[in-house]
């Protein structure tokens, strides 16, 4: 029969870590996120005008990015990179992975979002007297961002949630917290479920904010 006793005590005491640890994940998937997206936006660039060795640098960091599990890119930069003497902290071994994973996805959606950019906008940028810079910055990557706007906002969602994978090296963010306070109060399922709540609030809140930043981006 069923007759697991439930103890909040523990998890209500202890609320105030959890939470700052779910900001500490909020904060590397942010940053991971904007590194991507710069990373990626060159990755796209690289990949649609240039040649040579840039170009295959790029293909193989989309690749291994998108055709490898996060798991080993995070078991890589956290143990493979120690063979050739760097070792690197448990925040910056989560930072570099998901950034790294961030930016071979969103090259993709930067790829897609380029080739869907009619030619004749650049060609008539740069009719009007724009350079090629000027041109990209002000006509074409603003309407790119439009495109892939929404896939962004999956990657933030993903990013948060694979955050969860640092507690594998070390990094106490929301799980590796939660799987803490656990291990030392035996109360395993009101931590997890309580963490699961917050996960949850979490994503929410990306979502409705991503919703209300559309509405006032896009109202054209």
């Amino acid at each position: 029969m069923f007759d697991y006793n439930f103890h909040w005590r523990p998890v209500l005491k202890t609320l105030p870590d959890l939470i700052d640890a779910a900001l500490l994940t909020l904060q590397v998937a942010i940053l991971a996120m904007l590194i991507g997206i710069v990373i990626g936006l060159c990755l796209a660039l690289i990949r649609l005008h240039m040649k040579g060795s840039l170009y295959w640098f790029a293909t193989s960091w989309v690749e291994l990015a998108r055709n490898t599990p996060a798991l080993f890119q995070l078991f890589f930069f956290g143990f493979g990179l120690g063979a050739f003497g760097l070792h690197l902290s448990p925040y910056l071994i989560v930072l570099t992975a998901l950034s790294f994973n961030c930016a071979g996805y969103l090259a993709e959606n930067f790829r897609g979002g380029f080739l869907a950019i009619p030619d004749t906008q650049m060609r008539s940028a740069r009719s009007l007297g724009m350079t090629a810079w000027q041109a990209y910055t002000r006509i074409v990557i603003p309407q790119v961002f439009r495109i892939v706007y929404h896939p962004i906002t999956n990657q933030i969602v993903w990013c948060v949630l694979m955050s969860s994978l640092g507690m594998l090296v070390g990094f106490r963010e929301l799980s590796g917290e939660t799987q803490f306070f656990a291990s030392r109060t035996f109360r395993i399922f009101e931590y997890f479920a309580a963490t699961a709540v917050i996960y949850y609030v979490i994503v929410k809140l990306i979502l409705v904010a991503s919703r209300i930043l559309a509405a006032r981006l896009f109202r054209y």
